[in-house]
């Protein structure tokens, strides 16, 4: 949406941009990078793959894509290798936020949706966008790192009331999300725990997301609920997966400070 309907990511991005601006006058310098990505059928997908990184459009179809695979560096930090970034100015806030918009409409373009009984346009996947940050002090010497991560959870599905049962191809859409979402609560139960095995690899939804749901880093849920009684079941499953993630306590996070020379 646009203006006061706007949603997560460009409100975001909005503040990142302008808390950059703001301290510039303590002499720090940033760099922002998107990427966007979707986990189909636990295969993860480039929403950005026609994308160039100034975030022209490039001339070839989107099935000459590499495949793309979570891997973790040196320092045990995750990331998706082979995915594209686009750079996001940091020095123009327009031309900034005009950049995120034409990010958000190529990844809007390459989104598995489609048609069930309950929505005319379904989410078949589920949707992470990810923001790079890179900051530099000119005085100090010191660089900071971090990312952002805002993921459009898929929601569960019913087969009786979607229909997805009578098609094999929404079907198996289906199992993997409802899959992947089990596999998440499962993560949340055993941070609840305090057990000293989470089972992150279970998915590739909770393996992309570990450094947030680990001592790095700080997470928050939002759950949507309809208001229909029709849909009533599927509202108290929601809130008792809230009441589960409400239990988990990450401690505080922790920040990735370097120094170069100046």
């Amino acid at each position: 949406g646009n203006a006061a309907m706007r949603g997560i990511i460009p409100r975001a991005v909005e503040q990142v941009l302008s808390q950059a601006a703001l301290m510039q006058s303590q002499r720090w310098t940033f760099t922002i990078k998107a990427s966007f990505l979707e986990i189909y059928n636990e295969d993860l997908r480039d929403l950005l793959v026609n994308v160039n990184a100034d975030g022209s459009t490039k001339a070839r179809d989107s099935r000459s894509a590499a495949k793309l695979s979570i891997k973790r560096t040196a320092e045990g930090k995750s990331y998706v290798d082979g995915i594209n970034m686009v750079d996001i100015d940091v020095g123009d806030r327009s031309t900034g936020l005009s950049q995120l918009e034409s990010v958000m409409a190529a990844a809007a373009r390459s989104r598995s949706v489609a048609t069930t009984k309950m929505n005319a346009q379904s989410s078949r996947s589920h949707s992470v966008f990810m923001l790079h940050l890179c900051g530099r002090n000119d005085e100090s010497g010191t660089v900071v790192q971090g990312a952002l991560n805002l993921c459009d959870l898929a929601g569960s599905e019913r087969l009786d009331r979607s229909g997805a049962s009578s098609d094999a191809k929404r079907l198996k859409e289906t199992q993997a999300i409802n899959k992947s979402l089990s596999a998440l609560g499962d993560v949340f139960t055993s941070l609840a725990n305090g057990s000293k095995h989470v089972p992150f690899r279970n998915s590739k939804l909770t393996y992309l997301l570990q450094d947030c749901l680990s001592g790095d880093g700080k997470a928050l849920m939002f759950v949507n609920l309809s208001p229909t009684l029709q849909s009533s079941p599927e509202s108290l499953c929601s809130l008792r997966f809230a009441q589960r993630v409400n239990q988990v306590e990450l401690g505080a996070a922790k920040k990735r400070v370097t120094y170069s020379s100046r």
